[in-house]
């Protein structure tokens, strides 16, 4: 975008921020690990398979519920967990120190209503809002495994604007994955490719949305 047409731009009312390696730390190793003993996988051989299992989607879109989830993957990976030792290993992905922190959010809140627009499954979401305090900054929070869509739909991304009232051009979205940055652009939807804090904080500097 050139710097006439952002001057003609409509100002940012919402960001709207992924949650996986963008504000939560992914560590698979933490995880999966103890999926792929049974059968000598490493912890992304694990996660490779997962991602291409047959009920991925649906469970990322809800359509699974989690107990028949540790059933399906007990049986693929001959797991001896039970449910509770499931959920607990399977969390434990999500690493407890954030990548972004409070300040930033108490700080964008200020200027712009917060979103977070998550891939995620139910086990995921119930550890996010019972261990993560910054889950209090965004008063909407979007989850595939509720509304049934996964990124990079068009879907997900209209619910979000939905739910915060704006319009397309009036969001940010960021997300470290780029297919699906260039998804909210192909909706109208300002997107920003998270590589980093520094370079977050500079964008989100040049819309004007942090205070000096």
């Amino acid at each position: 975008m050139s710097a006439a047409d952002s001057r003609r731009a409509p100002a940012v009312r919402a960001v709207i921020f992924d949650i996986g390696r963008v504000i939560v730390r992914i560590n698979i190793s933490r995880s999966f690990a103890s999926f792929g003993t049974p059968l000598g996988l490493s912890a992304h051989e694990v996660l490779s398979a997962i991602e291409n299992d047959p009920l991925w989607k649906d469970w990322q879109e809800g359509r699974v519920s989690p107990h028949a989830w540790h059933q399906h993957i007990a049986n693929r990976f001959h797991s001896p967990l039970d449910f509770d030792g499931f959920c607990e290993t399977w969390a434990r992905a999500l690493e407890p120190e954030t990548i972004l922190k409070d300040d930033l959010f108490v700080q964008l809140a200020r200027r712009a209503r917060l979103a977070l627009l998550s891939n995620t499954d139910p086990i995921h979401v119930a550890r996010m809002e019972r261990d993560f305090s910054f889950l209090r900054h965004f008063p909407v929070r979007v989850y595939s495994c509720t509304i049934g869509a996964v990124k990079p739909s068009p879907k997900i991304y209209r619910h979000a604007l939905s739910e915060l009232g704006v319009t397309p051009q009036e969001s940010l979205y960021i997300d470290d994955i780029p297919a699906f940055v260039e998804a909210a652009r192909q909706i109208g939807m300002r997107g920003f490719h998270f590589t980093g804090p520094d370079s977050l904080d500079a964008e989100l500097a040049g819309l004007g949305l942090l205070t000096e």
